[in-house]
């Protein structure tokens, strides 16, 4: 059964505090992100119910809060596993629950003119323009319906040259703090959170997750949890050296032959994450393997946020091939 609690992200989470601050119990963000905030909200109702006020929103809280209203099994299971891996990377790297990790927009600080999506797709290296170009082909009448006014605009700059499009991004973003202007970032958010376009993130990141799948067979691994684990490894680390692959076979052999499979597949996990972690750059060994280590064994903080895999994402220690 999901629960909701401190760390929980999603438009679940997002659904509470719209409740709470309805209720005039919760003062902050409607972001789906559940904070501090949240739950001394969660606390609050809870003790005006009589509840055991403990801040997680399980059934009986949920049923409280939402007039009898079965508590709902978190939207992002019913997507596919690609999905839920790349919602989970891109949650990391953004800072951002679903939907809004899909959209995660960052300008022009690393020269790149704009970085955004899940994996922070960019104008510098050509990358973030097929994903625009593939939404005007595949739905036009949805990208003018929320674009309005401004869609001739930006149909103009996604035809135009690599240096007309990093011209005109500058310009519509603070030389300083590198963030964009109105209405654009509003729009370009707008955009990320609609289906049709996370679908096309998905399919631009379908590469590195087959190649995560063969790195899951290359190291006999089988969870949904390992194919995870090493999809976040080919977005942020690019790969597993042959040095560090003989590490882990070698740290693989001196495992336990009685242990079970879940066990087995747990400690093989925990395996590569660290020796991918300590092949690091020194500067972020811990970084990396806090990320790393909360993919391979479910859960764990990561950037201030708890994650956990089974509850927020779907991602279990069950097969990825169904």
């Amino acid at each position: 059964m999901s629960i909701f609690q401190r760390g929980s992200k999603g438009p679940e989470v997002r659904r509470i505090q719209e409740k709470l601050k309805a209720r005039e119990l919760y003062l902050g963000d409607i972001d789906g992100i559940f904070g501090g905030g949240c739950e001394g909200a969660v606390k609050r109702f809870q003790r005006s119910r009589d509840l055991t006020p403990d801040g997680v929103v399980g059934a009986q809280t949920w049923q409280a809060l939402f007039d009898g209203a079965p508590l709902p099994e978190p939207a992002i299971l019913r997507e596919e596993l690609a999905y839920r891996c790349l919602a989970l990377t891109g949650s990391i790297e953004t800072g951002m629950p679903v939907p809004d990790c899909f959209a995660g927009i960052s300008g022009d600080f690393d020269g790149q003119g704009l970085s955004f999506g899940a994996l922070q797709w960019n104008l510098g290296q050509e990358s973030l323009q097929p994903l625009f170009r593939e939404i005007a082909q595949e739905h036009p009448a949805l990208l003018e319906d929320l674009c309005q006014d401004y869609y001739p605009e930006l149909k103009a700059v996604f035809t135009s040259s690599k240096e007309e499009q990093l011209a005109w991004v500058r310009s519509i973003q603070d030389q300083r703090r590198f963030t964009l202007a109105e209405p654009w970032q509003g729009l370009l958010k707008s955009l990320g959170r609609l289906k049709e376009f996370q679908a096309i993130e998905v399919r631009h990141a379908g590469r590195l997750f087959a190649k995560a799948s063969e790195l899951c067979r290359e190291y006999g691994l089988w969870s949904q949890r390992a194919q995870a684990l090493m999809f976040d490894i080919k977005v942020q680390n690019g790969s597993i050296s042959a040095l560090v692959k003989s590490q882990i076979l070698s740290d693989f052999d001196r495992l336990g032959a009685a242990l079970g499979r879940e066990q087995l597949e747990e400690e093989r996990l925990t395996i590569i994450a660290n020796r991918r972690a300590e092949a690091s750059n020194p500067r972020w060994i811990e970084d990396v393997r806090k990320r790393k280590l909360a993919i391979a064994r479910g859960e764990g903080m990561v950037h201030g946020q708890y994650l956990h895999l089974a509850d927020q994402f779907g991602i279990c220690l069950e097969s990825f091939q169904g």
